[in-house]
């Protein structure tokens, strides 16, 4: 029962240190929400990690749902609950209709026709400049938080609890997924697709439904990006993001849904302070940061958290 407390013990611990941490220092409110709607989007892509599948284009869904909110921030001038539902909405509709396409191919063809929908899109935002705002993108005014007009800062703050309690429920649903009927389906595809089938299972189906879920947690965690930027531009698309998001499931560990967050945040703030401290050289750090993660713990650095605990129960248990 000790050990079980532990996982939600270290979850509260550490949005009680960001909330801590950001009303300290002001400033880290930007990086933070920036991790965190990137670690929603890692959530997702770890959806489809258990499945053993890795999408190189799956920025395509947050770039559409940060697109959404620019375009109704812009147009209505809807409130930032509403902005952040319609984005995560048109992502999953999006995810709907391209993962009807997409189930049907597997390892690298998957990975590879991702990133082909995605580039698609960044190039249609780029020419259509009329409408898209071309590769500068498009500006909004900051909307209402639940009805109120908030300054900046106020904004912010609000804005960074919500992402806070979001961030916590994604892990939760994520997880509770996993370990839900389809989601231990899902793990199936990984390992046997074709005794799944035997079963009566449709493989197709549940892939369906993973993608599905993962594309809505890719347009969740792009909501939150537009709002925070107040700006959107075709690079929220682009196949570099599509890779930095692998990166950081790679980082953080693809076994839970709490490395997905571990990685954005220790990426965000590596990048942070390397590019300040190393303008044209902070992708380098990045690089070796991995590739010494690679070596050092091929599971993530939720990983070497999860080692530590399984060997404190094997320890506990021969006691």
């Amino acid at each position: 029962m000790a050990a079980s407390l532990r996982l939600p013990l270290l979850v509260a611990v550490l949005v009680a240190a960001v909330l801590a941490v950001t009303q300290a220092e002001p400033w880290m409110k930007t990086p933070v929400l920036l991790a965190l709607a990137n670690g929603m989007a890692v959530a997702g892509v770890i959806v489809l990690v258990r499945a053993g599948q890795v999408s190189f284009g799956h920025a395509l869904y947050a770039c559409l749902s940060g697109y959404a909110v620019a375009f109704a921030g812009r147009a209505w001038h809807l409130d930032a609950l509403l902005l952040i539902a319609l984005g995560t909405v048109a992502a999953a509709g999006a995810g709907a209709l391209i993962g009807l396409f997409m189930v049907r191919y597997r390892g690298i063809f998957f990975g590879m026709l991702n990133l082909a929908f995605s580039m698609v899109l960044f190039s249609v935002l780029g020419k259509f400049g009329g409408v898209t705002g071309g590769t500068d993108g498009l500006r909004f005014d900051r909307p209402t938080f639940g009805g109120v007009q908030l300054e900046r800062e106020g904004f912010e703050t609000a804005l960074l609890v919500l992402a806070l309690g979001l961030a916590v429920a994604v892990g939760w649903l994520v997880m509770r997924y996993f370990a839900s009927v389809n989601g231990q389906a899902l793990a199936a595809i990984k390992t046997n697709e074709t005794r799944l089938e035997y079963l009566g299972i449709s493989a197709k189906r549940v892939f369906w439904g993973g993608y599905v879920l993962s594309a809505t947690l890719c347009g969740l965690g792009g909501s939150v990006f537009a709002l925070t930027q107040g700006l959107v531009t075709p690079e929220m698309g682009y196949w570099v993001r599509s890779g930095e998001i692998v990166f950081i499931a790679i980082l953080g560990g693809s076994g839970h849904a709490l490395g997905a967050f571990i990685g954005a945040f220790v990426f965000e703030f590596v990048k942070l302070y390397a590019a300040a401290l190393l303008t044209g050289a902070w992708q380098m750090v990045l690089g070796l940061v991995l590739i010494v993660m690679v070596f050092v713990a091929p599971t993530g650095i939720f990983g070497l958290f999860e080692k530590k605990l399984r060997a404190r129960r094997a320890s506990g248990g021969a006691a």
